[in-house]
């Protein structure tokens, strides 16, 4: 059975304007399913939408929408009309680089609706459809950051932990009812909101950032066969080092450290 025969024919991807986003909806188009893809930024969704359906030949819904709004949900819903979403990818995120009290409490509560609230949303209202047809997948983004504190990205960090525990605890109650559901741990990947933020590397034992094509399909690969996993080979050696060989204290103050080196915040 292929991808497409396993999970159904349409999938969602929340911010897929460009990026991992993006990689994903080529990913899932590559293995024939129809996109609907949702993000902020009109004229580059559409832009990506249009392409992707060009080189795939496959259909491409793009919505613009905002999912720190509360009515983000209604919006997709009314464009979906009576399609089907037999394939969630939620990649949306925010994130603000510097101490907690430096930007305004708006700034966080804006990452906790996009990071948390929007995913619990969607997964609340997809989810039970999925099940209800007793098939369908479902894609959390989470972050290497949120396996521990992490100074100058603390609310970010505390959302990714929420986002990876939540895709956990679905994936044992969804299984048995024909729904794989899988948290991608992922660390630094080469975005243009990543590139933008100009990082310096923060140490040579540091994974070099991956390519969001790298991560997307290694996602892919993977889902169906347990409820999280870290992405790349790096990545799961820093994660391995952190989580097993490393007090907390220890790991918390290594990831507050290395954000200071690479942004000298």
């Amino acid at each position: 059975m292929n991808f497409k025969e396993k999970y159904g024919p349409t999938a969602l991807i929340a911010g897929a304007s460009e990026g991992l986003g993006a990689a994903y909806a080529r990913a899932l188009a590559a293995r024939g399913l129809d996109l609907v893809m949702v993000a902020r930024r009109k004229e580059v969704l559409e832009a990506t939408a249009a392409a992707i359906a060009t080189r795939y030949g496959v259909r491409v819904l793009p919505i613009t929408c905002d999912l720190a709004a509360p009515e983000a949900i209604w919006v997709i819903l009314d464009a979906l009309g009576d399609r089907t979403v037999d394939f969630l990818v939620y990649n949306a995120a925010l994130s603000y680089i510097g101490p907690y009290l430096s930007t305004n409490l708006s700034t966080h509560t804006d990452i906790v609706s996009v990071n948390a609230t929007a995913p619990l949303v969607l997964l609340h209202h997809f989810g039970r459809e999925m099940i209800g047809r007793k098939r369908g997948g479902i894609v959390i983004m989470s972050s290497l950051a949120g396996f521990q504190g992490s100074g100058g990205l603390a609310t970010y960090a505390a959302t990714k932990a929420f986002c990876r525990v939540l895709a956990e605890g679905l994936w044992y109650e969804w299984k048995p009812l024909g729904v794989d559901v899988i948290a991608c741990c992922a660390g630094s990947i080469a975005t243009p909101n990543y590139l933008d933020t100009r990082p310096a590397k923060a140490s040579a034992l540091e994974p070099a950032a991956q390519q969001p094509e790298a991560v997307a399909e290694e996602c892919l690969r993977r889902i169906g066969r347990g409820p999280s996993f870290v992405s790349g080979r790096g990545n799961r050696w820093v994660a391995f080092l952190m989580q097993r060989l490393m007090t907390r204290k220890a790991a918390v103050t290594m990831m507050g450290d290395a954000l200071k080196r690479t942004y000298g915040r």
